[in-house]
């Protein structure tokens, strides 16, 4: 990206001094008054005028090459601790763990059609009717067995506090 106040574009602008920032950020014009002639300030006018062009080729290459933090958030830019990282992983394979447990106890104590069902209704999101429609049974049946399959997990859940 050019720069307009950049040192390069500021000495570019000014036919007439060789204009630089020094290092306290003063900005200093050398006419052709502070040179003995014409052709010695032509010169080192070309010469400045070509080392700048150099320096910001330089730097537009640079940039080109790599990425700015500048805007980036925070988030994006952190990186999780170790304890995190570990807390997760452990808090993962408890989930895990409990969801193996709660699939055992589906598996003893409903039955097939029970948990069928019941995985249509809460899992699937299927209406008691689309069920008992699907399964050509009566919509009475459907409703007593998600009833009954309750009552069990409400039972399996208590006696296994």
């Amino acid at each position: 990206m050019f720069d307009p106040k950049s040192d390069y574009a500021l000495n570019k602008k000014d036919l007439d001094a060789i204009v630089y920032i020094d290092a306290a950020g003063t900005l200093t014009r050398l006419t052709l008054a502070d040179f003995s002639s014409l052709e010695e300030f032509q010169r080192w006018k070309a010469w400045s005028d070509e080392s700048y062009h150099q320096i910001e080729n330089a730097g537009i290459a640079l940039s080109k090459r790599t990425l700015s933090l500048h805007g980036l958030s925070e988030k994006a830019t952190a990186v999780q601790s170790p304890e995190d990282t570990l807390m997760e992983a452990l808090e993962q394979q408890e989930r895990e763990e409990m969801r193996r447990l709660l699939m055992e106890g589906l598996d003893n104590c409903l039955t097939r059609s029970q948990r069928r069902r019941l995985w249509l209704y809460c899992v699937d999101r299927l209406t008691v009717r689309q069920i008992a429609e699907a399964e050509n049974v009566k919509h009475q049946s459907v409703v007593e067995c998600l009833a009954a399959a309750k009552k069990k997990l409400q039972n399996f859940l208590k006696s296994s506090d």
